[in-house]
């Protein structure tokens, strides 16, 4: 049995029975189910993954900001393999059950705002959104949305609609959904607007008063969403004062501000949630990912007397807030506060960004390392000036980190980011042995 704290070891080839399910991936499972790396995974625990093969890795994406308590915490597997044998489906619209509601509960007690507020569940992050975006429009009686360049919210048609990632995301899969706008995301390294980062929050904010004056009044604007840590697109990190004036303008026009909090939410960021950061509250939050520790389950929480603005039977799902799902998320929260991970994530966060602003003083062409906790993105470039972007290190350096037993995944518009979402429950040795692979890996590509 794998143990939480193993560490990386790669030493058996890809095996026969590695070979043959790849071979039946390729004729059964549609082409575009892509795969990053061509394992299959036999077991998981804590921070480390083991495959069918015995190879051993650990693991800096969590599932894509899943796993942020671990694989396998064993509060949650106990309260799932408990709630399975029970009861696994009912649907809450029709027959009830307590754990729907004492999550729910739970939820609004622990997002952001000082104020009443209700929850309803749903099954994924996409799902969390289309359900916020369509509350919003019920409560405002407008139909308009604003999101930002870069900004990821899902797959399905409006969430598409909503993201900024055209390939491989959205082409070709149009028309996509209307009333849908976009505005540039206060990136102040990348700097769109082209002015000084001193002055590079106001400009943004201002930027609103040319775009409701030549795109869209606000007064036809439900909503605007925005990621306070933009995952697919970079993890590019929302300026606090940003928020602020967001949180103003939104104020002044009844606008309501959604957070999508799918991937910062539960402890990643070093708090429970992201908007904890900045001092102001949102009207509504977009849960999922880190809820319940890898059971599909997803949530929309906010004020009173927005989410009660939609009329019974309008909003739901048969499998929304499953009882399984239920349980564990409710095992993941109280295992998160227990452990006080938030604070471990914060603590994580700083370790690895000291250990990689080291290496960008060796290469400048890591170009910026930002992060939130330890949701920390690492964005390569070819050149100090022109900022061109470079896919192809960032390619190459999680390559050679996979060969040694670390698994990264990229991130950005343009590919060129290295994102981390370890487990934070790393184990002081699981850390060092990743971080030097790492190092050695970004030493071995950007030496040549």
């Amino acid at each position: 049995m794998l143990k939480g704290d193993e560490l990386a070891q790669i030493s058996a080839p890809q095996s026969e029975k590695t070979k043959e399910l790849l071979r039946k991936k390729e004729a059964y499972v549609a082409a575009g189910i892509s795969a990053s790396v061509p394992i299959f995974i036999k077991q998981a625990k804590g921070a480390v993954i083991e495959d069918i093969d015995g190879n051993r890795y650990i693991d800096f994406y969590a599932g894509i900001g899943v796993t942020t308590a671990g694989h396998c915490p064993e509060p949650v597997v106990a309260a799932v393999k408990e709630q399975a044998e029970n009861l696994i489906h009912s649907c809450f619209m029709v027959s009830m059950y307590d754990s729907y509601v004492e999550l729910s509960k739970k939820l609004t007690e622990i997002a952001p705002g000082n104020f009443e507020k209700k929850a309803m569940l749903v099954n994924s992050g996409a799902e969390a959104v289309e359900n916020a975006v369509k509350i919003a429009r019920a409560y405002t009686g407008r139909q308009g949305v604003i999101c930002f360049e870069s900004a990821f919210h899902g797959r399905t048609l409006l969430t598409m609609s909503l993201t900024s990632k055209v390939k491989p995301y959205k082409h070709g899969f149009g028309p996509y959904a209307p009333e849908v706008y976009k505005v540039p995301f206060p990136n102040l390294y990348r700097g769109q607007l082209h002015v000084g980062k001193e002055n590079a929050v106001k400009a943004y904010l201002d930027y609103f008063e040319r775009f409701f004056a030549a795109e869209v009044d606000p007064s036809h604007i439900a909503a605007i969403i925005i990621e306070p840590v933009q995952g697919e697109g970079g993890f590019n990190v929302t300026p606090k004062e940003y928020m602020k004036g967001l949180r103003e303008i939104c104020d002044k026009h009844g606008i309501l501000l959604i957070a999508d909090e799918v991937q910062t939410g539960f402890c990643r960021t070093g708090k429970m949630f992201a908007m904890d950061h900045y001092d102001i509250s949102p009207d509504l939050v977009t849960m999922a990912k880190s809820i319940a520790s890898g059971m599909p389950l997803s949530a929309v929480v906010g004020r009173r007397d927005v989410m009660d603005s939609v009329g019974a039977g309008r909003i739901g799902g048969t499998y929304g807030g499953n009882p399984v799902a239920c349980k564990a998320a409710l095992a993941t929260i109280k295992y998160m506060e227990d452990e006080k991970l938030a604070d471990k994530s914060a603590d994580l966060g700083e370790r690895i960004v000291e250990r990689v602003k080291a290496l960008q003083a060796e290469f400048p062409v890591i170009g910026d390392v930002r992060n939130l906790g330890s949701m920390i993105g690492i964005e390569f470039i070819k050149d100090e000036t022109t900022k061109e972007p470079d896919k192809y290190s960032v390619t190459s350096i999680i390559a050679e980190c996979q060969k040694d037993g670390l698994l990264l995944i990229g991130a950005g518009i343009f590919g060129n980011v290295i994102r981390m979402l370890p487990p934070v429950v790393l184990t002081d040795a699981q850390f060092g042995q990743a971080m030097s692979i790492f190092e050695k890996a970004v030493r071995k590509v950007l030496s040549k």
